[in-house]
């Protein structure tokens, strides 16, 4: 990907948002190749982002690939890390996604599954934008912790 087919602007004042600077350091973590090596924060996020555009240029129908699958299990990772973050409790993430991108992504605290999130289409995950990210990640945690301070007796086992 050229710098000139880059949708997410270096200035974005979203990169700064929690999620974006975690989500950039599980991709980065997952860069076993050092492909992000000089890369800005910028350009690592950006394949995330997928605008009218880039969406229509993936087929309806299809079997997600090896770097969508990784960036998924990216993002649900970053929720986790900031779940911990703001409620001390280990969260775990688990995907499980079929050959053809079904399946579920949960994350449990203790015994609690906090996040149930299921599945489709997969080979077109992605964001509509930054803003998109950081306000539905927003929703998921705020959702999470309700469900952890009503169920701590779960959450804490």
């Amino acid at each position: 990907m050229t710098t000139a087919t880059l949708v997410v602007p270096e200035d974005d004042a979203n990169l700064a948002s929690e999620i974006v600077k975690d989500y950039i350091k599980q991709l980065r973590a997952i860069d076993t190749y050092d492909t992000y090596a000089g890369w800005s924060e910028a350009k690592i996020i950006d394949p995330v982002v997928l605008t009218k555009e880039r969406k229509q240029k993936i087929p309806v129908v299809g079997d997600p690939d090896e770097i969508t699958i990784a960036r998924l299990k990216a993002y649900y990772n970053s929720v986790a890390t900031l779940l911990e973050k703001k409620t001390g409790l280990m969260a775990a993430p688990i995907v499980h996604l079929s050959h053809e991108g079904f399946g579920r992504a949960l994350i449990m605290v203790g015994k609690l599954i906090v996040v149930d999130k299921i599945l489709r289409d997969t080979h077109r995950f992605g964001f509509s934008s930054l803003a998109d990210l950081v306000e539905k990640t927003d929703k998921v945690i705020e959702k999470a912790m309700g469900l952890i301070e009503k169920y701590n007796a779960a959450a804490t086992d």
